[in-house]
Parts: C-alpha cells; sequence; structure tokens
C-alpha cells in the first residue's frame, strides 16, 4: 500500500507578517548586541569621523555605517514588517541608556535610520534579502540620517559642497559597513544554525 504525506509536509512554509514569540526574543537580542556595538563605535567610530571631517568636511560621513547595521540586520534575519525599525530604535535605545555622547539625539537617529531601512524592505515587500537588498536598506538608513541631520545637526546651513561630500560619503558607508558587513554577519549567522527557524537559515542551507 502506498501513502501521500500530508500537505502540510509537502507544501512549502506560507509567508506571514505576523511575529512570531521567537522572533520578538530573537529581533530583542538584535537589537542589545547591537546597542553595545554602538557603545564601542561610539569612541572609536567617533573619533574616526572627527579624523575624516578634519581632512576634508563632509568625509566623517564614512564612519556612520556601523551605526545603521541593526536595522540592516533586525530586516535581514526577522524578515518581517517592522523589524529593521524595531532592531534600529532598541539599539539606539541601549547606546542612549549607556552614556552615548549624543544623548536623547541617538533616539531620533535610530528611529529615522531604521524607517529608512524598513521602506526598502517594504519596497521589496519583504520578499528579497540578498547582497543587493541589504546595501540598498543601508542606503536607505543612510539618506535617512543624513535628512535627519539637516536638521538635527544644523547641517543644512554648511552650504551645498558639505551636504554632497557628507551624502556620498554617508551612502557608501551605509552600502559597505552596514548592508555588505550586515549580509556578511546573517549569512555567518545562519551557517552556525542559530537561524534555523528563520527564513534566513533555511535559506543559507538551501
Amino acid at each position: 500500500m502506498t501513502t501521500t504525506a500530508p500537505a502540510a509536509t509537502t507544501a512549502a512554509r506560507p509567508r506571514t507578517s505576523r511575529w512570531r514569540v521567537v522572533d520578538i526574543v530573537v529581533a530583542a537580542v538584535l537589537g542589545v548586541a547591537t546597542g553595545l556595538l554602538f557603545v564601542v563605535w561610539n569612541g572609536v567610530g567617533g573619533a574616526w569621523f572627527g579624523i575624516m571631517d578634519a581632512v576634508t568636511p563632509g568625509f566623517g560621513g564614512l564612519a556612520v555605517g556601523i551605526w545603521l547595521i541593526g536595522a540592516v540586520l533586525g530586516g535581514l534575519i526577522i524578515r518581517k514588517p517592522g523589524a529593521a525599525l524595531f532592531v534600529e530604535l532598541l539599539a539606539a535605545t541601549v547606546s542612549t541608556l549607556l552614556g552615548s555622547q549624543w544623548s536623547i539625539e541617538t533616539l531620533y537617529s535610530g528611529l529615522a535610520q531604521g524607517l529608512g531601512a524598513e521602506l526598502i524592505f517594504a519596497a521589496f515587500a519583504y520578499r528579497r534579502f540578498g547582497l543587493p537588498t541589504a546595501m540598498l536598506a543601508g542606503i536607505g538608513a543612510a539618506v535617512a540620517a543624513w535628512t535627519l541631520e539637516l536638521f538635527l545637526s544644523a547641517n543644512l546651513a554648511k552650504g551645498p559642497e558639505f551636504l554632497g561630500i557628507y551624502l556620498g560619503s554617508v551612502v557608501v558607508s551605509g552600502a559597505l559597513l552596514a548592508g555588505l558587513v550586515g549580509w556578511l554577519l546573517t549569512r555567518a549567522l545562519a551557517a552556525t544554525g542559530v537561524l534555523d527557524r528563520f527564513a534566513a537559515g533555511r535559506a543559507r542551507r538551501a
């Protein structure tokens, strides 16, 4: 006698935007871990920012990408609406609570950067998570950060030359330090098996 496997075991798992408990837990862990990274980068990246800006005003933007990586990691790993924003904002909150030199402005930045990346993942209907999408998400977060700083850091008064150089610098940094590095980190985590309950882990195995 022959039997057929139940449809539930043979059919592909349907995509859903509903958050599971494991999604919330892992997003929270990512947010806290990224926030601790931000705390370290506040000193290292802040110094790099100042040195590059002293060489050519606007080049400091090359250091910004690491502060955007939470949004990229959240989107790539959780793959649910709101994940990029949740992880980036939580990371900014951790950084603020642990003494970020930018104080409450860090939260505004986290909100803007998370939204910038979120819009990119939404534009692909949360269905594409390859390297191009990761880099575009990093760029989206970078452009959002640049836009916020027009007003938050009074960059609007610094003139078109500075704004152009700074925009180019944050875009490159967002694409590489947030997008590329975030994509590589996601693949590395998936290779260890810790993401097996996520589409990111299953896609890596496939």
